[in-house]
């Protein structure tokens, strides 16, 4: 692979610049069906596959009839399947995936929302190449005073330690109601997503969008959007319990954000690094970049740039060579022109 690098120190800080020479569209606006393809999410199969999935849209607008699609990569990310529509339902607003790979027998699994406000469970048992009927599982996973309801959208991970280990948990937020202010809570299963319960909320208000990885001691790390314009900055909370319960969120002061979705990934526990994509800028969605830490997130060391004009929503997977493949919203006057992705080196994730 051939990448040209720019090293800069600053605050301690290692800047990488990568050559987007080798970004490749794999959702395209105004092609298969649909006018805007937003909301991008991927996870890699038991047998290697990669499946990116996004909203097909009809227009910008975040409600009105949209539908999950997806595409198939079998080469780790070079190429990519046409469209199929995972879940269409007439006129209503399907989104919000967050899918995860159940690694006990290895089924495709994705939450979602119906209207932002029910909540279902698809499921395929051929790596993405059918699907069951999508279930509804609003009831266990919604206090009845809640109104808004967003699953991710991000991928959701599997414990893989002994404290809890093979639940499932997904991230999610929720208003409530005569309350406009969204609320980070997670879902979670432990029979492998036959029945869902809901989890813990993070106290107050302001967050949305999280995203979660596991951390070396057993805790959980939950990375929130943060909703407050004056800070800019995303929110961190710890679980201890398994995400039954949350503590009080506090600002990550080296993550700044523009108020954006991010993707939290464990990249590995020995060597010990976690990765995280956003838009890293105070003001504008543009600057795509994935931070990386090799202390648990307590500070991110290394910023490697993957693009550097328009860019919003992502999601990021580790491949078995350790690269890691990167799907993320670009465009230019907005930056919602299609799904872009990127393989990034593994050499650059290394200390």
């Amino acid at each position: 692979m051939k990448l040209h690098f720019l090293f800069l120190f600053l605050f301690a800080n290692v800047l990488i610049e990568v050559n987007a020479s080798e970004i490749q569209y794999v959702f395209k606006n105004h092609q298969e069906g649909y006018h805007v393809y937003r909301i991008p999410t991927i996870i890699k199969t038991k047998g290697n596959n990669l499946l990116a999935f996004c909203e097909g849209r009809r227009s910008l607008f975040d409600n009105g009839n949209i539908d999950i699609v997806m595409k198939t990569s079998k080469d780790n990310g070079k190429t990519w399947s046409k469209l199929k529509v995972v879940w269409d339902n007439g006129k209503n607003t399907c989104g919000n995936p967050s899918p995860v790979i159940n690694n006990t027998n290895g089924n495709v699994i994705v939450l979602a929302t119906m209207n932002n406000d029910k909540v279902f469970v698809l499921e395929s048992k051929d790596e993405g190449e059918s699907w069951e009927q999508p279930k509804e599982i609003t009831t266990s996973v919604k206090l009845n005073n809640w109104q808004w309801y967003a699953t991710g959208p991000v991928h959701a991970i599997q414990l893989e330690q002994k404290k809890n280990i093979n639940r499932i948990l997904v991230p999610c937020n929720h208003t409530i109601l005569g309350n406009k202010n969204h609320v980070s809570h997670v879902i979670y299963s432990d029979d492998a997503g036959f029945s869902w319960k809901l989890g813990g909320s993070v106290p107050g208000e302001n967050t949305d969008e999280s995203t979660v990885a596991e951390l070396l001691n057993r805790d959980l790390l939950l990375n929130m959007r943060n909703n407050e314009k004056s800070i800019s900055k995303r929110k961190i909370s710890i679980s201890k319990d398994g995400g039954e319960t949350w503590t009080s969120p506090i600002i990550d002061s080296t993550l700044i954000e523009p108020i954006c979705q991010g993707s939290l990934l464990r990249y590995s526990f020995s060597p010990n690094i976690l990765l995280f994509s956003n838009p890293l800028n105070k003001n504008r969605r543009k600057n795509l970049t994935i931070s990386v830490s090799y202390n648990e997130g307590k500070n991110w060391t290394k910023r490697i740039f993957v693009f550097k004009k328009k860019s919003a929503y992502s999601d990021m997977v580790k491949l078995n060579n350790g690269d890691i493949v990167c799907l993320f919203e670009f465009g230019k006057m907005l930056p919602y022109r299609g799904v872009l992705v990127k393989i990034i080196d593994n050499e650059l994730i290394m200390e």
